[in-house]
């Protein structure tokens, strides 16, 4: 009886969330526009993928039931909110804008647009070179976003780039792309900030070519509301001496799930990934990340920073492939995180697949709570216990935050990830 009970409730979950998906094509506007052909095979696929269930490895922490809760529908255009003048030094781009979000706006020295034969022949190739154009997400993405922002960087920028996207209000969904293609030795700082609140739905999909001897620095600030949720993937693909500086923060989603996704061609190149996330309340947050040497004398420093309290839930996955032609590679993963709750819950999974057999690899994971010793010394100091566990909590922080562009210092991201005023 309970295994007869127990597979009628898999079955209404599965058709649940086979109804999901078809309802929410049904609510989509007819494909059109540059990205139109995308989208066709975006829906096509989306239509023969169920969403993701728990009983897949990728999938086995993630509860999709605040994604489920939600009725998104494509929306127009936005209203812009009322956001912190850019930081100097940074040229904002308004997304969600009326029309083309150049319009009345110059792109720096250094960046100019693809035209539409090199977005078809560029769009998708990184992601297929990560392995992750068939993920579900991606697919979602697809199959919704109406265009993309596609930028050939062929040298120094000297101003950050601020890309901001909103998704506010209720059953409202809004889809972000971005296509980069990094020509040799030419650099970018790009500083993307997702806001969402009411029951929304972001979805971000990010592809980055990056040439030989390029740099490009990331930050991505994502900061939710109540019931919204957040998909993001990063995909970047690295030829040999490139430099990958990303750094990601993100707060207050009901569910947020992003996955960076890199490969290093041919070896010989860098990557930074670090990542602070953040879940209270009944929030998920979940970080899948895969990093691929493909040649020798590849570099990777990876650090992923989580705090859980209330009831709130943190996931890491962290993949680290290492084949045999991967000779000389130093790679450094490592997951720190906070559980400030009985009830809250973390589980990381740092993973490291080698196979060759001259390399300096390593990885590590630890779970703790505020030291009662460093709280002690704090409240001998004339500090409340609030005070004091508010700036331990804010030193935790401030390891990964500092390495945003300095163009989000405006938007203030550790009061805002705090919760404080």
């Amino acid at each position: 009886m309970v295994a007869a009970m127990s597979n009628s409730a898999s079955n209404s979950a599965a058709l649940a969330a086979s109804s999901w998906v078809t309802n929410f094509l049904e609510r989509l506007p007819a494909p059109a526009g540059e990205l139109e052909a995308v989208q066709w095979r975006g829906r096509e696929a989306l239509s023969r993928q169920p969403l993701p269930t728990r009983r897949q490895e990728d999938w086995r922490f993630t509860d999709l039931a605040p994604l489920t809760a939600l009725t998104p529908a494509l929306a127009a255009a936005g209203e812009q909110g009322s956001w912190p003048a850019p930081a100097a030094g940074a040229v904002r781009l308004w997304l969600d804008a009326p029309g083309d979000p150049l319009a009345g706006q110059s792109l720096p020295a250094g960046l100019s647009l693809l035209d539409a034969d090199e977005v078809q022949q560029a769009l998708g190739h990184t992601l297929a070179a990560c392995n992750c154009e068939q993920h579900w997400p991606v697919e979602l993405n697809q199959a919704s976003a109406p265009r993309v922002l596609a930028l050939r960087v062929s040298a120094v920028v000297a101003p950050t780039l601020e890309l901001v996207s909103q998704a506010a209000g209720d059953d409202v969904m809004r889809p972000v792309r971005v296509l980069l293609l990094l020509e040799e030795k030419a650099s970018l700082e790009l500083l993307q900030v997702q806001l969402g609140s009411g029951s929304s739905l972001t979805s971000l999909v990010i592809e980055a070519h990056l040439g030989r001897e390029s740099t490009l620095r990331h930050g991505l600030l994502a900061l939710g509301e109540g019931p919204a949720c957040f998909f993001g993937h990063l995909a970047v693909e690295q030829e040999p001496r490139s430099l990958l500086e990303s750094v990601w923060a993100s707060h207050g989603w009901a569910l947020s799930r992003f996955e960076p996704r890199v490969v290093q061609a041919d070896g010989e190149a860098t990557t930074s990934l670090k990542a602070l996330q953040l879940a209270d309340g009944q929030q998920l947050a979940d970080t899948h990340s895969r990093v691929e040497f493909r040649g020798p004398e590849g570099q990777l420093d990876q650090l992923h920073k989580a705090i859980a309290d209330d009831r709130g839930r943190s996931v890491f996955n962290g993949a680290v492939k290492v084949p045999r032609a991967a000779q000389r590679t130093n790679a450094s993963q490592l997951s720190r995180n906070l559980l400030l709750s009985n009830q809250a819950r973390i589980d990381t999974k740092p993973e490291l697949e080698i196979v060759a057999d001259d390399v300096r690899c390593a990885h590590g994971a630890t779970v703790s709570r505020l030291q009662t010793d460093e709280l002690f010394y704090l409240q001998s100091r004339g500090l409340s216990a609030a005070v004091a566990a508010g700036l331990l909590k804010r030193g935790f922080c401030e390891e990964v935050l500092r390495a945003l562009p300095a163009a989000a210092a405006p938007w203030r991201p550790l009061q805002r990830l705090l919760g404080e005023t």
